[in-house]
């Protein structure tokens, strides 16, 4: 759910100023808590100052407020080292009363090519030879960076829409991503550790404004009744027989025999355009997939459109495209075996997700994006699902089956 986003707003969020309310009065911190290091934060001619003052921890000013969704708007001036905006971002307690922060990023740097790039602190940032969250490309920073302007002020834009992630350094676009980590969370201003923490600045912030607009939330496939007993919302069954709950866990139970040639699926009752899924699963044998974008047809595997591949193997979270009964399918679309192969967990739980976008098809497992394409023969509309593979012994768990919804009210913003 958006909360109170409208076309109408949408429109005057974008143009203008209206709306924006200030997060800093220019003249205290109320509203404002230090979390993470002890690098010190002053004001100074109406702007904070965040100083380098901890050699061993990243400070952080943070908001003493949570947001969803909203546009962040700021001027800041970058001094020496490194630093950031965090958003959507919360903090860990630590045994010795200490705390950090995690959560998205977006990047200030006195290399201005990877100023408004998204890093995923103390969460992601650094795993798997990635350091950013995004693939913005170096066309799109090479414009952004042109307009950087070292030792002056410059402006930031930040805006979140469900799952939407989009920045702008001084009105030029610079990151455009979906993913799925969190929805809400602080806002704060960070300070880099330093070996030698000599109290000089590292950044300024001033006119720091937010627009808020909702909220969003996941909306579960399956939830836990009045009874106790876990029911399926929103989908049905195909072979009733093959699917169960263990309502202590909140577990849906896939088992297929190999004598069954169709495909025991869990179907949505209704067909989704643009959205964000997602599914943690566990496979024990057989072959299964997040559907996407289905149609129902009469085949043994029942539905066409794509998966997002379930194999236990480096194809987890490709996508394959499958025939229907009168057309052919695609095969494999996307694909990243030897990145998957490194991301996926050979045991226990995954977790695999699915954005469709227009023609924008995108994978993420285990909080890494190993598929980003444009795909203009994708199916716009369809069906989500979750599959056990006719013609196998498949065992599957499957566990938070979710999605949220891109309404097109979201879409105006986003395009923007």
């Amino acid at each position: 759910m958006m909360g109170l986003l409208t076309a109408a707003s949408v429109s005057v969020a974008a143009m203008s100023d209206e709306g924006f309310v200030s997060l800093f009065d220019g003249r205290t911190l109320n509203g404002w808590t230090t979390r993470g290091g002890k690098s010190p934060y002053k004001i100074e001619d109406g702007a904070i100052v965040g100083s380098f003052g901890d050699a061993g921890r990243n400070s952080f000013l943070c908001t003493e407020k949570e947001y969803g969704n909203f546009i962040l708007r700021l001027e800041f001036k970058f001094e020496a080292g490194n630093s950031g905006v965090q958003f959507r971002s919360a903090a860990r307690q630590h045994a010795d009363g200490s705390d950090s922060v995690y959560g998205y990023q977006c990047e200030i740097a006195g290399g201005s090519s990877v100023t408004g790039r998204i890093y995923d602190e103390g969460r992601r940032g650094f795993k798997f030879g990635r350091t950013w969250l995004d693939n913005t490309e170096a066309a799109v920073t090479a414009k952004s960076s042109a307009t950087f302007k070292n030792g002056d002020w410059n402006q930031m834009e930040i805006q979140c829409i469900g799952p939407s992630i989009r920045t702008w350094l001084n009105g030029v676009p610079v990151v455009n991503i979906f993913d799925d980590a969190s929805l809400s969370g602080f806002i704060g201003l960070q300070v880099h550790a330093t070996k030698k923490p000599d109290g000089k600045p590292c950044a300024r912030w001033r006119n720091i404004r937010i627009k808020e607009l909702g909220s969003s939330q996941w909306k579960p496939f399956f939830h836990k009744g009045a009874d106790g007993k876990y029911v399926l919302s929103g989908a049905r069954f195909v072979l009733p027989e093959d699917w169960s709950f263990n309502d202590a866990d909140g577990v849906l139970v896939g088992q297929h025999k190999e004598g069954e040639k169709r495909d025991g699926l869990v179907v949505s009752d209704k067909n989704y355009n643009d959205f964000i899924v997602r599914v943690t699963y566990q496979l024990f044998g057989g072959n299964s997939a997040l559907y996407f974008r289905a149609e129902e047809v009469n085949t043994p595997w029942l539905l066409k459109g794509f998966q997002n591949e379930i194999a236990g193997n480096c194809k987890d979270s490709a996508l394959w495209h499958t025939a229907g009964d009168k057309t052919k399918g695609r095969g494999w679309v996307a694909q990243d075996d030897e990145f998957i192969e490194k991301v996926r967990k050979a045991k226990g739980w995954n977790t695999t997700c699915t954005v469709a976008y227009g023609d924008r098809l995108i994978s993420i497992l285990n909080g890494q994006r190993t598929v980003d394409i444009t795909d203009p023969q994708c199916e716009k509309s369809g069906k989500v699902a979750l599959q056990l593979h006719g013609g196998a012994n498949g065992k599957m768990w499957f566990k938070d089956f979710e999605i949220l919804e891109i309404t097109p009210e979201m879409r105006t913003l986003i395009d923007r």
